[in-house]
């Protein structure tokens, strides 16, 4: 690899496992994430997939093997900690405070960058009070990208499932990430929500610039929106390369994909 392209390289994996007791949920997996790119991570059902995840923000410590991210290896780094250092995420089953509207719930995303100390904002006023409107005003801006005007002062417990979806990638916007983990953003939804989805994701990528690593079953999703896949079964990399390539290989045909020879 050149220093350009090592230079490019915001996330890396290396040899990394990870085991549960008897269990090795991931076993010696290698791969890349280059900066601004959509990145899939694909296989059937207990292939490692959401685990590798969990090991990229935080949630798992890997047994073995290096983690590299911008450019540094990462040693024992914490969800807060990942958060903090630019990465978000949403899951497959919506994380959302179902009480609380759609504006709130996108402003908890916000914690992060918030300066000011309980006592502060609790009094509201000074410099607590100009950092509030700010961060709402940035709440707005998030609210208008994902074109969901209509419904911000609604309870997200009362909106449709690919609405709340929506909501939550607000959520994670919100935290401003260099990296954003998608594990299933198009579970549950319909066509017209699938497709809407596909829109956003590929929005804050182009436009925003974000690095996107997600998790999808809808091969078709996976297909015309990643740079890039990386396919795993049983825990182990089997395939690594272009959509296109990565859907000829015979080895994910064979494994996932169920094309005859």
């Amino acid at each position: 690899m050149s220093e350009s392209q090592a230079d490019n390289i915001i996330l890396g994996f290396d040899n990394v496992s990870i085991s549960f007791g008897a269990v090795t949920a991931l076993t010696q997996v290698s791969f890349e994430v280059p900066e601004h790119e959509v990145v899939a991570i694909i296989g059937p059902n207990g292939a490692g997939k959401t685990t590798a995840l969990n090991v990229i923000n935080g949630v798992y410590q890997p047994t073995q093997g290096t983690i590299t991210y911008k450019g540094e290896v990462r040693q024992g780094m914490r969800p807060h900690q990942a958060a903090v250092q630019g990465i978000a995420r949403t899951f497959q089953n919506v994380a959302l405070f179902k009480g609380m509207n759609t504006v709130d719930n996108i402003m908890t995303g916000r914690n992060l960058k918030m300066k000011s100390n309980l006592l502060m904002q609790g009094l509201y006023w000074g410099p607590a009070q100009r950092e509030e409107i700010a961060h709402r005003q940035a709440v707005e801006k998030i609210i208008d990208f994902l074109e969901i005007e209509s419904v911000r002062k609604t309870i997200v417990g009362r909106l449709p499932f690919g609405l709340q979806k929506r909501v939550e990638l607000g959520r994670a916007l919100a935290a401003e990430p260099d990296m954003l983990l998608l594990d299933e953003p198009m579970a549950g939804m319909n066509l017209e929500e699938k497709e809407d989805m596909c829109r956003f994701i590929l929005d804050v990528n182009e436009e925003l610039g974000t690095t996107i690593v997600l998790i999808e079953h809808d091969m078709s999703v996976v297909m015309d929106i990643s740079d890039r896949v990386i396919v795993l079964e049983y825990g182990r990399k089997i395939s690594e390369g272009k959509p296109d390539a990565v859907r000829n290989d015979q080895k994910v045909i064979d494994a996932y994909l169920g094309v005859p020879h």
